[in-house]
């Protein structure tokens, strides 16, 4: 089983972003999928206070933290420790700061990662570019949305594939 780790789409944050269609259009497609296909949904919300809450809707835990790389909240690492799922599947903001860092943590306590590419966003371009690359050279796998879904449905036989192709299409 996989689990989902939603970092920071918080409204602040994603109005910020040079691509916030993209991050915000492919988080909600990968949130509904994942209440669809019941994997467990963490959350993360910097500083909400000043930054707001999370803007998608989105079933799950919600962590408040201060620090960039999540798991150093030590509920998180350990409720994702809890969930005896080895694989996460991340996506947020900003790529190059804190998802980076918590894929790096995550890594770092033998997850398999796998970062959404095309639901992450960063400010500018070119620290999005830095962050999936220095993400893909510690270990992550870098996908984009589309490829993630078929490949946690696995088959067209699976009895959510209408519901998950109804997403993208």
């Amino acid at each position: 089983m996989t689990s989902m780790l939603i970092i920071d789409i918080q409204e602040k944050l994603l109005n910020a972003v040079f691509n916030t269609y993209n991050v915000r259009t492919n988080s909600e497609i990968l949130a509904k999928a994942a209440e669809l296909l019941e994997l467990p949904v963490f959350i993360t919300e910097q500083y909400p206070k000043g930054l707001g809450s999370t803007v998608i809707p989105v079933i799950g835990k919600v962590y408040e933290k201060t620090a960039f790389n999540a798991i150093e909240d030590i509920k998180l690492l350990q409720d994702l420790k809890n969930s005896s799922n080895k694989k996460v599947i991340v996506f947020g903001i900003e790529t190059h700061i804190c998802v980076h860092q918590t894929v790096t943590g995550l890594i770092e306590n033998g997850f398999e990662v796998t970062v959404i590419s095309d639901a992450c966003g960063s400010r500018f371009q070119e620290h999005y570019e830095a962050g999936l690359e220095c993400m893909k050279a510690n270990g992550a796998q870098i996908k984009p949305t589309e490829m993630v879904l078929f490949e946690l449905l696995k088959s067209s036989k699976h009895p959510k594939f209408k519901e998950i192709q109804s997403l993208i299409k």
